[in-house]
């Protein structure tokens, strides 16, 4: 089984503050066996929980923010947005990186950050074949969304966001689950997982993980409907009527010089952004996209196109 950041599987539980929902007295089974057994309240509107996941094999952290008129408004349901990690970041990315929490307080919105694992790529991974191996994808698809709609009152609409990644799996669930996502964001994302040097890059993610890349997806040839199944791009049909925003920098040359390490790999994915871009024009797919020179794979970058994007998924979320 691919390695993952476990957490104890015992239940934690802390009281939230008065402003916040009651905490749970009992673990929160999900149709498909997942369940709610830690749960930690940083602030009134701030929830971290632990989910032991059948899907995973492991116990993951999720980061919830309520919106501010939660409490007051106990038989509402909310729409959902999920915000996805990029690779060898966690949960809390994006909590850290960006005044989410802040520029959210006044939208109708639950926010939900879920753990995609060490590599920060959220799919169900091959492992040879193996019927254990880690699936995040129906974590936080499947397992996740029950578990919010039976806790947190998650309503139906819903829209996904992610950096790096993140981008990826944004895209790719919109793709592989029609309907799911009214709308869907991707900064500097893997778009094309085929496109020329997009194995390596993502090799290269899974390795520094020091875990085999083979056991992604399998081999990019021998296993190639496998990746093919698992790639946005010849997955793209999949998104017609989603909202859909893309952006990417070109990187080198760039002004950052504080980050031409950032700048590299963000050049490294142009092409292929370009790519996907020119799949959904094919398909008379709309998007929103921002290509745009220098730039780095960095979060300065990626807090300027969340704020961007906001319209487009606050669209997708049914909020305007």
């Amino acid at each position: 089984m691919v390695a993952t950041a476990l957490l104890g599987t015992g239940v934690v539980l802390t009281a939230p503050p008065a402003a916040a929902a009651p905490a749970v007295e009992a673990p929160v089974e999900a149709a498909a066996g997942a369940s709610i057994v830690g749960e930690k309240w940083l602030d009134a509107r701030t929830v971290d929980l632990t989910v032991a996941s059948p899907a995973v094999g492991a116990s993951l952290p999720v980061r919830v923010i309520l919106p501010t008129g939660y409490a007051a408004q106990p038989s509402r349901t909310w729409p959902v947005l999920y915000l996805l990690q990029g690779a060898h970041d966690d949960y809390t990315s994006w909590t850290r990186e960006t005044d989410v929490v802040d520029f959210l307080a006044g939208q109708d919105v639950l926010t939900v950050i879920p753990s995609s694992g060490p590599t920060g790529i959220p799919t169900d991974w091959w492992n040879f074949g193996s019927a254990g191996a880690p699936d995040y994808e129906t974590f936080q698809v499947g397992e996740l969304m029950s578990l919010l709609q039976q806790k947190f009152r998650a309503g139906t609409k819903r829209a996904v966001a992610g950096v790096s990644t993140g981008g990826y799996g944004a895209l790719a669930f919109a793709a592989r689950h029609p309907g799911t996502f009214g709308a869907a964001a991707s900064y500097s994302g893997i778009l094309d997982t085929t496109a020329f040097g997009m194995t390596t890059v993502l090799s290269a993610i899974v390795a520094r993980e020091q875990l085999l890349p083979l056991t992604l997806w399998g081999s990019s040839l021998l296993n190639r409907d496998n990746w093919t199944r698992h790639n946005p791009s010849a997955q793209a049909l999949g998104l017609k009527g989603t909202g859909l925003y893309i952006s990417q920098g070109s990187g080198l040359p760039s002004g950052d010089y504080s980050n031409l390490e950032g700048a590299a790999l963000e050049g490294a994915l142009w092409s292929q952004a370009h790519r996907f871009t020119e799949r959904l024009d094919a398909l008379g797919i709309p998007a929103q996209v921002h290509f745009y020179s220098g730039g780095a794979h960095a979060w300065p970058y990626w807090r300027q196109e969340f704020k961007a994007s906001w319209p487009t998924l606050a669209k997708g979320l049914g909020l305007s």
